[in-house]
């Protein structure tokens, strides 16, 4: 839960240790989940679901360093934009990546999944590197340059026999849906904050329209006013409230 977050981020604030921080990770993996799921993944094969949520921990990790609890900002407030700014990053660097690099991935992309079909399990290296017609030398290679290697994995063990891993730890349905009413009370929050911005008028059609439900001619008539008038008004109001959620996205990418 976020409320959890918070205090095992405050706790390594005020003692980091090695534990502390490693609770923190494991307390904010639905978090991480949480936007990697919202983002528009594309179809790379350096853009797994595990790739992403490690770029998205690292991201963490970089927020829970520059945390400041003393400024009353939440942790999950603060993570929340550079763990999206890292995943951002990241999509636009695999794509930025070299068109033979990533014609020549694709082709591996495409052989582990033909041969999976093929041989009815997981193909080894040496199965895709003959099918790529390649050495298994070149195939590593191709490979160790391509992809990012990550200080901690999801599927890394976390006990001593092996068996536990980090993603088997991620807490139950409700905590995702925990996060998920986060983000929609912080969105719904900057969204009240600009219409409160608006001008006393404009915040009067956008409350009768939207909370009142009156249609526009009824809103027309409340306001002395044309029903092509009053529509052309919330016209420009939905403009402008999308500008600004667009330019608050792209800051915290």
């Amino acid at each position: 839960m976020s409320k959890d977050l918070q205090s095992f981020a405050v706790n390594y604030v005020d003692h980091p240790t090695p534990d502390n921080r490693e609770a923190v990770v494991i307390a904010a993996i639905p978090l991480v989940r949480s936007i990697v799921g919202r983002l528009s993944i594309p179809d790379h094969p350096l853009a797994s679901r595990e790739d992403l949520e490690n770029v998205g921990l690292l991201g963490l990790l970089q927020a829970l360093d520059g945390y400041d609890s003393g400024r009353g900002t939440p942790f999950v407030s603060y993570a929340y934009g550079r763990i999206r700014g890292a995943l951002v990053d990241y999509l636009r660097s695999i794509d930025a990546l070299p068109r033979e690099r990533r014609r020549r991935l694709a082709e591996a992309h495409h052989a582990m999944d033909t041969l999976r079909q093929t041989l009815g399990g997981e193909p080894s290296d040496q199965d895709v590197a003959d099918y790529l017609d390649m050495t298994l030398v070149d195939y590593h290679t191709l490979l160790r340059d391509a992809q990012c290697r990550f200080a901690l994995s999801l599927h890394s063990p976390i006990d001593s026999e092996g068996e536990q891993t980090v993603i088997d730890s991620i807490p139950n349905e409700d905590t995702f849906k925990a996060f998920e009413q986060i983000d929609r009370e912080s969105l719904k929050a900057y969204i009240q904050t600009l219409i409160n911005e608006l001008p006393e008028r404009e915040q009067t059609i956008v409350a009768l329209y939207y909370f009142e439900n009156l249609t526009l001619r009824e809103i027309a008539s409340l306001m002395d006013r044309t029903e092509a008038r009053i529509s052309q008004i919330l016209t420009k109001i939905l403009k402008t409230l999308r500008s600004q959620l667009a330019a608050m996205q792209n800051r915290a990418a």
